[in-house]
């Protein structure tokens, strides 16, 4: 999986693992070789100790009933363990405060989709949330989500397959270089949105808009074909 990826900015970024569908062992490899710090959220522990996953922190309300003795891995000793009590949001919300509070600037997300679809939508459209606190990437096997910028402009090869999903209501939404070009456009959930759009040549990308967020969702089922 090519490494467009992953976001850097001026730090490598952190790592949340989720307790969504496991993505390919692959991608895996690859985010946990840029990945300085690793976030396990509770309900994904036992998966992670089977897949001998580094990580430095475990975090949650622990209603998982997920029990474990760091002691029995060596290699994982130096593991923090973070209780948040807090029932009025999810894990992944309080894994991704935590990583502000630390400073860190980026963060990498996985196993985050799949399972149980109210979870996967739930993490979707909480990136919207903290797009002003931190840049955040939700990945799998299939694609790479994250909030787009007024002013998104990147480069893509023709036909690389694009949604525009808003949060809510996204208003005056102007498109460059998609086959479904928009002009001044307004997007609403779920009555209006730009799924399953193209690249029309390769070349950049632009997407502005006036109001709202808006979820850039980058599909590349062809690169597993």
């Amino acid at each position: 999986m090519s490494s467009h990826h992953i976001v850097r900015d001026n730090q490598e970024p952190a790592l949340i693992i989720a307790n969504g569908e496991a993505c390919s062992y692959e991608l895996l490899s690859e985010l946990m070789e840029w990945t300085p710090f690793v976030v396990v959220l509770d309900g994904a522990l036992t998966r992670v100790l089977e897949r001998e996953i580094r990580f430095d922190v475990w975090l949650g309300d622990f209603d998982s009933g997920n029990v474990v003795n760091f002691e029995e891995y060596p290699h994982l000793s130096h593991v923090e363990v973070i209780h948040t009590h807090d029932q009025d949001k999810t894990d992944l919300q309080k894994g991704i405060e935590f990583l502000i509070q630390r400073g860190f600037t980026a963060v990498n997300i996985i196993w985050a989709t799949g399972k149980r679809f109210d979870h996967a939508m739930n993490n979707v459209f909480t990136l919207a949330r903290y797009s002003n606190n931190m840049v955040i990437n939700v990945l799998d096997s299939h694609s790479r989500i994250f909030v787009a910028p007024s002013g998104f402009k990147k480069w893509y090869p023709s036909g690389t397959s694009i949604s525009l999903i808003p949060c809510g209501k996204c208003e005056g939404v102007v498109t460059e270089n998609l086959v479904w070009n928009m002009k001044g456009a307004t997007l609403e959930l779920p009555y209006n949105t730009s799924s399953s759009n193209r690249v029309d040549q390769d070349g950049w990308v632009e997407v502005n808009f006036e109001k709202g967020h808006l979820l850039i969702m980058e599909c590349f089922d062809h690169e597993n074909n």
